[in-house]
């Protein structure tokens, strides 16, 4: 099934045009401003985006521009007014597939996305589609230009030629879900659908019904049959999100599918068969749940195949700047405002600071000193003050074990010299220290202090 993305403001429009996709087969997404389109674009990939040209927030051209960065296989159609047409003729210039005018006539609309789909985008797919083709930094939404982003895109390049299940492993925050995006997009099977799941977000009960869907009459309220998101991502590739999360008794039944490549909707005896990538990602350490008995190591064997570590972004320190003056340009120009230039102070804050939230804690913290800064250059002070606690507190950490850290080094050089002046005589050390015998011999293995 398709995938279909509408932006428009306009509420009658935006409900009308989701019921006539659906209705004509479609799978549909809405987003009622240009921002929240930004945001389902980021992290969703769709085969044709329909976005009015003005738009809260972004317009159709900063859409386009976006799309086109990030998924350019992705077909683009802007809706335009009548008196807008040089902007549809700047929107083809840029990539769009092309344009429609108010009032709209669905049924045109419909006949472009079928001009689209039976064919006429495949030669510009292959831009995409090209398995293994190295893309350059910033593609795809990752951001950087350190050793650790080049072997990010080199793992993307060598999975896409692939396959093989991915397991992708990383804190919060470091573009698990853009890793799976590139490795579809660059895959053979960028012509089809992800579909992607998040464990974590699904209650148990309502889990397997998702993932495998049900039968009409199933359950209480099943009125209709309903294809699961397993369904949904045949010929294409299921992104497992936070698998560590997923409840133990359906960590069973996902291993069966992933073995059988097939499984029954709920309700139904009849086995349906995917031709199936699956990607997974998880902040968690498996190795652990495994030991905890909170996830099965025969399932954890079958999807670890090609794996990747995403690095934290205070391991990367090189590329903060970078993202920094990315979103910084980014918001300032979804706000209308100029681009700020960042003082040293707060150039340094950002190399010095952790950012236990990672890309995503950066990217909030810009768009918060953009929204709210009003002068040309960017200082401390703009930093919310949530942030900076949280940094002294990081700061203040790394003081007091350095601290400690000075404070064993000089008693385990006392306790030294004295067992040396005595040779080595624990009594006399201990009275010469004026500790009794006992404190002696725990300060000494607790200092790793033996006779040579």
């Amino acid at each position: 099934m398709n995938r279909i993305l509408i932006i428009e403001d306009e509420l009658s429009m935006r409900l009308g045009l989701r019921f006539t996709l659906e209705d004509a087969g479609y799978d549909v997404c809405v987003a009622e401003t240009g921002e929240q389109g930004m945001d389902i674009i980021s992290r969703e990939v769709f085969d044709v985006i329909v976005t009015d040209f003005r738009l809260p927030g972004y317009n159709g051209i900063e859409i386009l521009e976006k799309v086109k960065e990030i998924s350019p296989s992705t077909c683009v159609i802007v809706i335009t007014a009548f008196a807008e047409i040089e902007n549809a003729v700047k929107a083809i210039k840029l990539g769009a597939f092309d344009y429609i005018q108010k009032p709209l006539d669905p049924s045109k609309l419909i006949e472009m996305i079928d001009r689209f789909l039976s064919g006429t985008h495949k030669s510009n797919k292959s831009t995409c589609c090209d398995a293994g083709k190295q893309p350059s930094s910033g593609n795809f939404g990752i951001l950087g230009q350190s050793r650790a982003v080049g072997r990010i895109f080199d793992f993307i390049s060598a999975s896409a030629k692939s396959d093989s299940s991915v397991m992708i492993f990383g804190e919060s925050g470091t573009g698990k879900e853009l890793v799976a995006n590139a490795i579809h997009l660059m895959s053979k099977r960028c012509d089809s659908n992800i579909i992607k799941i998040n464990s974590a977000s699904i209650p148990e009960e309502l889990l397997e019904a998702e993932l495998c869907g049900y039968e009409k009459g199933a359950f209480t309220g099943a009125f209709q049959q309903k294809k699961g998101k397993l369904e949904l991502a045949h010929e294409g590739t299921f992104f497992f999100d936070e698998i560590g999360d997923m409840p133990f008794n359906m960590q069973t039944k996902l291993l069966r599918i992933i073995e059988n490549k097939s499984f029954e909707r709920l309700g139904g005896n009849k086995e349906i068969y995917i031709d199936t990538r699956f990607v997974f990602a998880t902040r968690m350490n498996i190795s652990e749940l495994i030991s905890a008995g909170r996830f099965r190591e025969d399932l954890f064997y079958r999807i670890n195949v090609l794996t990747i570590s995403l690095p934290p972004l205070r391991d990367r320190r090189e590329d903060i700047l970078t993202i920094a003056e990315h979103y910084a340009t980014e918001f300032s120009k979804k706000l209308g405002k100029s681009v700020p230039d960042f003082s040293e102070e707060f150039k340094e804050f950002l190399s010095g600071y952790d950012f236990p939230g990672n890309i995503r804690e950066l990217k909030h913290l810009m768009e918060n000193i953009i929204t709210f800064c009003d002068g040309g250059t960017v200082f401390v002070r703009n930093i919310p003050s949530d942030i900076l606690n949280r940094h002294d507190r990081t700061v203040d950490t790394v003081g007091n074990s350095q601290l400690d850290y000075n404070i064993k080094e000089i008693e385990k050089s006392t306790i030294l010299d004295a067992l040396n002046r005595f040779l080595w005589r624990k009594s006399e050390a201990a009275k010469y220290l004026g500790i009794s015998r006992a404190t002696l011999w725990r300060k000494m293995k607790e200092l790793g202090i033996e006779r040579a």
